[in-house]
């Protein structure tokens, strides 16, 4: 059977499929803005054409410690296994130039027992038994089987040269894998930062803000945060300098710029002429490309090692009009940090224009700080109506239930006429 013809034509079809995908936007992903720290404090920065390799042998203990921990498990026990291999080929080459292998091949039985003080080492009979001696002599196990004896100067020759290998060995490998243990970005894992950054005003100006936490008991010591603004400049000679970095002042009332992090703290930056960001306002904020990094170094109180631990917050990650809620509270005597509510924040009012603004028109202020107490009062009069309707709704609605519950009146008629009114 043929196919039915359909009752529209083809061509109207195509036209409206067409106009219909011309109508629907066409959404593209938005790629990432690349940032130069990660929230999680790595640096997102990939190192090519690099033609001098050779000067990474040169510091071989820093870059054993840099590898990842496959990488030096694979060093470290291949470091082993080619020492133990390189020595028992020495062990063997020394027993077959003395004649023992043959000597052990051409004896047997009670004639061996006579060999003990004319061989090097005894018991070396093969690669396989010169192998087990080398391990025995590098890891001291001294099983008591296999033992060198006074004939070969040569063979007390090696025997101190596999000493003095394996303690390099062992004192560089266990040295890199302690140190990779204890490295000072470990520390850095329990130093938190809040997720987004703000800017509100404290003190009558606006400030940039973000909180950072210690969730470990040990503090650290002498602890200092710095600030640095990195966006992508131009010269006046037309230069583009991609990281263009620029610090930023911490508003600190210790002169040494120390914190006591004890407890979680707002770290604050009150942006005046000195600030990057005085001449951003709200709208412009969106638009900006620059990225906020920020540094907490200190040295750890149980290790005595520097540690430092980093985060960065681009313009996405900036809320304006906005502060940090409060988490430390007092009970009983002790201090109370809630960490649930280490990044929230609630809107305050802020005017939305720059600092400079703020500071050329200082009304500005006012007039916001008027217009949020105006709103705020408004919102109290529409809670304060709503509750007191809800309260006469249900006084209402108790009212109308007592009703239905009242007991009703029965009459009742006597034989002179007169009427009895009762309660049932």
């Amino acid at each position: 059977m043929l196919a039915r013809k359909s009752i529209i034509p083809e061509e109207y079809v195509l036209a409206r499929i067409a106009a219909e995908n011309l109508r629907k936007p066409r959404i593209r992903d938005r790629l990432p803005k690349a940032r130069f720290i990660a929230k999680s404090g790595a640096c997102n920065l990939a190192h090519k054409n690099i033609r001098e390799q050779g000067r990474f042998l040169q510091d071989i203990f820093t870059t054993l410690v840099d590898l990842k921990w496959r990488h030096t498990l694979v060093i470290f026990t291949m470091s082993f296994l080619c020492s133990w291999l390189l020595f028992a080929i020495m062990w063997w080459l020394v027993a077959f130039a003395h004649g023992d292998i043959y000597a052990y091949m051409e004896k047997s039985g009670m004639e061996k027992s006579g060999l003990e003080s004319t061989v090097c080492v005894t018991n070396v009979r093969s690669f396989t038994s010169a192998f087990l001696f080398s391990i025995e002599v590098q890891v001291t196990i001294g099983f008591g089987g296999r033992m060198m004896t006074e004939e070969c100067p040569l063979a007390i020759t090696v025997l101190i040269l596999q000493n003095i290998v394996g303690l390099i060995i062992n004192a560089v490998m266990l040295g890199c894998i302690f140190m990779k243990t204890a490295q000072a970005h470990r520390r850095a894992e329990t130093l938190i930062f809040s997720r987004h950054a703000v800017i509100a005003v404290r003190n009558g100006k606006l400030c940039f803000m973000f909180r950072v936490g210690d969730l470990r008991k040990s503090m650290i010591i002498s602890a200092s945060v710095r600030i640095q603004v990195v966006k992508k400049t131009t010269t006046p000679e037309g230069e583009v300098v991609p990281i263009h970095q620029l610090d930023i002042p911490v508003d600190n009332p210790i002169e040494s710029n120390n914190i006591f992090l004890v407890a979680p703290l707002i770290i604050c930056h009150v942006i005046d002429k000195r600030s990057p960001l005085y001449d951003i306002s709200a709208t412009d904020l969106a638009n900006q490309d620059l990225e906020v990094i920020v540094i907490l170094e200190g040295v750890v109180e149980t290790t005595g090692i520097t540690t430092q631990a980093r985060t960065s917050y681009i313009a996405e990650e900036i809320q304006w009009g906005h502060r940090f809620v409060s988490i430390v509270t007092e009970e009983e005597g002790v201090y109370s940090v809630d960490y649930s509510k280490f990044g929230n924040t609630v809107k305050v009012a802020a005017p939305r224009c720059s600092a400079r603004e703020l500071d050329e028109k200082p009304s500005i202020l006012i007039q916001t700080l008027q217009k949020s107490e105006l709103s705020h009062q408004n919102s109290l009069r529409k809670r304060n109506s709503m509750r007191r309707n809800n309260s006469m709704r249900r006084n209402n609605s108790i009212r109308r239930n007592n009703s239905s519950l009242m007991v009703p009146k029965v009459q009742f008629m006597t034989p002179e006429g007169t009427q009895n009114t009762s309660e049932s």
